[in-house]
């Protein structure tokens, strides 16, 4: 297969010291031989030199500001494959190392990049084009790092195009989880999704919900924001601002933009908590620039720099107010720490990190902690050769395990071993001694099935290459004049909830709480948010929540509708009540008041039926009828009464069903008994034959009654099976539910009623016809005001029935059925009573008799008066007589004849005086 081979040069500032760099070889910072290499890639110092403000020429410069924790990074890698190398996880297999310092540069990283994956045992550093790397072995099989996220990406889509395995300790990018773009790439961490999801849940459960944001502009700055972004709005936190500060500490514009982001923390007063993504050494810048400003607030730190001792030492850090910060699971990292106590009996000759570290020492060593700390840091590596001149070598063995952020370490360890475990599944069959024994593609299959033993549990890599070995919640406090970091609790990223050791733990987690930072005034339960013209969610008005609506918590979007109309809320409130539920109770003064009416009104029923049974056969008794229709008249009344009880208490199905029809047929069967008595009273004094006539056709007592009450009967029988009257729940009122009946179907309900009020209008006819009865026997009379009470009674009810609601819609009814059967009751039956009782003289047959007679002979003497005109004035009044009686029925054989009193003119035949005593005996027989 045709390749294309290219070398790898060396391109660093030459001088004649340590640092110089004249091969390939000179380019590595730490290595040791071993029969697999492991490459290692570490930010070692924060930022490259650049003598031009652009480069000119594609020269590496040398770097400056060495970092003490990424050192030690470097120094827990070594010290992993060490003990690996002497334990006998192996089997006799050794792992070899070469590490390389990256200077927080992309472009450095990808130029150790192209070392590794230049073909092993070129002594050139060459690096093979090929179309298929499936057999091709590169100088290194796997790699621990980088330090940064925004360099791991480019690393890894580099080492991606041999698939060489890439574990890093500290990039935890969200966009690295992507197997696709980084099929290569594995961590010993959780992602940032885990950490910004933390940060965000943490905000919220302190009640923060108006924050800013500082992150670096880079890669892993942009991506952590834009997570933050993500879960913040998730959790209701909106994010006042957000700031951007450059990657690198050599861009000209950074002290300027660091002034800048300071003067927006000063001016957003109402924010007093800012989280930041930024890497340890622009912290420091920032931070100091704060402490200037006298700036406090709470401070969110990612797990760049949630445990730097660099920071925490800092003169009058407390002034800055609460640090709480996320950092990486830590495990046991005793046997580090002897590492380092040793550190100095170490050689330097294939590691020019320690190298340098022992400069630095000689060079700072005069100066206190954290002078010492930010000389080191501050070193540049040419200043570096010129002041180390004529220093003598100097140990601290207490100063790097002071430094030691134990979740770096313990991830650095555990990429390490994680790449061992896999070695060794890989060498189980196979001769590892050899490098050419097994390709690093081969190596990341292994890797993604590895399984480690952390303090005895088993942790593994997620299908996205991620650990999800969780977070330790750190708090900085002050405790006897020195900030300490210490843990406040755990974050389970599987559960998404927090952990603590004991109530003290959580009291400080609580104590968070008391820190206000929002844009609006939390709104109370009972209250809602009203959106203003501000852009953000959380900047709101606190309203009221309205009549129906509650809210039982602290700063709802809305409020809740009372989910059933049988509850009600008031304007604010946190619940939803219960409505109360009325009706015409029996208790209800009302409701007793017209009970009281009916039970007179039945006590009124009785009373009349036994005055009429004990006067059985009276005139009076007869001229009603007789004591059957008397009954059946009572009996309706008395059922009339009978259904205003259905009209109270609750409603049931029963009671609405049954009060309207009970109420119908009884007054239809009322009705037509009365209508059968104007009848016979008509028909007993009609004069008029062609009427008498008519009247005898129908009047027919029992089929008239049967069928009169049978059509009700049959209305209400229809009426009960298709459209059946119901219990209705009536919600018009808003704090109180209405039980009442529904009729089932208006159209029904008003047939009824008006078939009754046909009924009465008819009897009211006929009654108005026999209205000039004997005076002490007028009961069509009486019959003809009580329908006229009848029909005022429904008239007026109609339109009061239709406009009222309310629990008194029942009693509406009651009064009107009432009224109407009073009205009719007390007409028909009182003035006989009366008869019977105070006038008992006028209660007999001769005296009936008597006025009876007295009636017919006054009707047919008004018969015949009206007939002329007594008008003796002129002959003309004569002719007119003489003309009208040819005209009239008093013409007897063409002759004008006027009867005398007792006489009566029938078609034109003259009456006997006694005839009209006969007639008054018939009439009295009839009634």
């Amino acid at each position: 297969m045709a390749f294309v081979t290219f070398l790898i040069p060396c391109f660093v500032i030459s001088t004649d010291i340590a640092f110089s760099c004249q091969n390939t070889d000179d380019f590595v910072g730490a290595s040791s031989p071993g029969d697999i290499v492991i490459g290692g890639l570490f930010a070692v110092h924060s930022e490259m030199l650049h003598p031009e403000e652009y480069p000119i020429k594609p020269v590496i410069q040398n770097c400056a500001g060495f970092e003490i924790q990424i050192f030690l990074q470097t120094l827990a890698m070594i010290h992993a494959i060490e003990t690996i190398n002497n334990s006998t996880l192996l089997s006799g297999v050794t792992l070899g190392y070469e590490i390389y310092d990256t200077c927080a540069e992309v472009t450095k990283a990808m130029a150790s990049a192209l070392r590794f994956l230049s073909k092993f045992n070129s002594s050139e550093g060459v690096v093979e084009f090929k179309c298929n790397y499936s057999d091709y072995i590169p100088r290194i099989k796997a790699v621990v790092g980088a330090s940064y996220s925004e360099v791991s990406m480019a690393v890894s889509r580099l080492l991606a195009l041999q698939l060489i395995p890439q574990v890093s300790p500290v990039s935890s990018a969200e966009i690295l989880s992507d197997k696709i773009r980084f099929p290569s790439f594995f961590r010993t961490i959780p992602s940032d999704f885990h950490q910004t999801r933390a940060m965000a849940h943490l905000i919220s459960e302190s009640g923060w919900n108006w924050i800013g944001v500082i992150a670096t502009d880079d890669d892993n700055g942009r991506f952590a924001l834009e997570s933050f972004g993500v879960q913040a709005m998730a959790n209701n936190v909106c994010i006042a601002f957000k700031e951007m500060l450059p990657a690198y500490l050599s861009d000209t514009t950074f002290h300027t933009k660091v002034d800048r982001v300071i003067e927006k923390i000063v001016k957003e007063t109402s924010v007093n908590v800012i989280v930041v993504f930024m890497r340890q050494f622009h912290v420091l810048k920032l931070f100091k620039k704060a402490i200037e400003r006298n700036v406090n607030k709470i401070w969110l730190a990612s797990d760049n720099w949630s445990s730097a001792v660099k920071i925490s030492t800092i003169p009058n850090i407390r002034q800055l107010g609460t640090i709480v910060g996320f950092g990486f699971k830590s495990g046991d990292i005793s046997t580090f720490q002897d590492f380092l106590r040793n550190l100095h009996e170490k050689p330097t000759d294939n590691n020019k990190f320690l190298h340098e570290y022992f400069m630095l020492l000689s060079v700072c060593a005069h100066l206190e902690y954290y002078d010492f700390q930010m000389c080191i840091s501050n070193q540049s590596q040419d200043d570096l050769l010129q002041n180390v001149e004529n220093k003598h070598q100097i140990w601290r063995d207490d100063f790097l395990n002071a430094n030691i952020e134990p979740g770096f370490i313990h991830s650095t360890v555990l990429a390490v071993y994680a790449i061992a475990h896999a070695i060794k599944g890989q060498c189980k069959d196979r001769n590892c001694r050899d490098p050419s024994a097994f390709t690093p593609w081969e190596l990341l299959e292994k890797l993604k099935k590895v399984t480690v033993i952390d303090d005895d549990k088993e942790i593994r890599f997620d299908p996205n290459g991620d650990m999800r070995t969780g977070y330790d919640v750190l708090l900085w406090k002050e405790i006897d004049g020195h900030m300490e970091i210490t843990t406040m609790a755990e974050y389970d990223p599987e559960k998404g909830d927090f952990i603590f050791e004991d109530e003290e733990k959580k009291k400080e987690f609580l104590d968070l709480k008391e820190v206000r930072s929002t844009c609006s005034q939390h709104c109370r339960p009972g209250q809602m948010k009203k959106v203003t013209e501000s852009p953000h969610t959380c900047c709101y008005e606190c309203v009221y929540c309205p009549e129906n609506h509650y809210s039982n918590q602290t700063d709802m979007d809305y409020c809740y509708r009372c989910n059933n109309k049988t509850y009600w809320a008031p304007i604010n409130s946190t619940t939803c009540y219960r409505k109360t539920i009325h009706f015409l109770a029996w208790t209800d003064w009302f409701a007793v008041f017209l009970l009281l009416l009916s039970a007179f009104g039945v006590v009124l029923v009785l009373s009349i039926s036994v005055i009429f049974t004990k006067n059985l056969n009276t005139p009076v008794v007869k001229a009603s009828g007789g004591l059957t229709v008397c009954y059946i008249i009572l009996f309706s009344h008395f059922l009339i009464f009978l259904s205003t009880v259905f009209f109270v208490d609750e409603p049931t199905e029963f009671k609405c069903k049954t009060r309207q029809a009970l109420f119908g047929i009884s007054f239809a069967l009322c009705i037509s008994c009365i209508l059968i008595k104007s009848l016979k009273i008509l028909l007993a004094f009609s004069f008029d034959p062609k009427l008498q006539n008519f009247l005898k056709c129908v009047y027919k007592p029992v089929p008239t009654v049967v069928t009169c009450t049978g059509i009700q009967v049959i209305i209400c029988t229809f009426w009960l099976i298709f459209r059946t009257p119901f219990v209705k729940q009536n919600f018009s009122i808003p704090r109180a539910i209405i039980l009442e009946c529904n009729e089932g179907s208006i159209v029904a309900f008003g047939i009824m009623l008006g078939y009754i009020a046909a009924l009465a209008f008819i009897c009211f006819i006929f009654a108005f016809k026999g209205r000039k009865l004997p005076e002490n026997y007028n009961e069509a009379k009486f019959i003809t005001f009580g329908m006229l009470i009848y029909f005022i009674a429904w008239i007026v009810f109609i339109p009061v029935y239709a406009t009222t609601f309310g629990k008194y819609l029942p009693a509406v009814e009651i009064i009107v059925v009432l009224i109407s059967n009073y009205g009719i009751l007390c007409c028909t039956f009182l003035p006989k009573c009366y008869i019977i009782i105070y006038k008992q003289e006028t209660n007999t047959k001769s005296a009936f008799l008597k006025m009876i007679y007295t009636y017919s002979s006054k009707s047919a003497g008004s018969v015949a008066v009206s007939q002329i005109s007594l008008d003796s004035k002129s002959s003309s009044s004569r002719a007119t007589i003489s003309g009208s009686c040819k005209s009239e029925k008093n013409s007897v054989n063409g002759n004008c004849h006027f009867p005398v009193p007792g006489q009566r003119l029938i078609k034109g035949k003259v009456l006997p005086k006694n005839t009209a005593r006969t007639m008054a005996r018939k009439r009295l027989s009839s009634i």
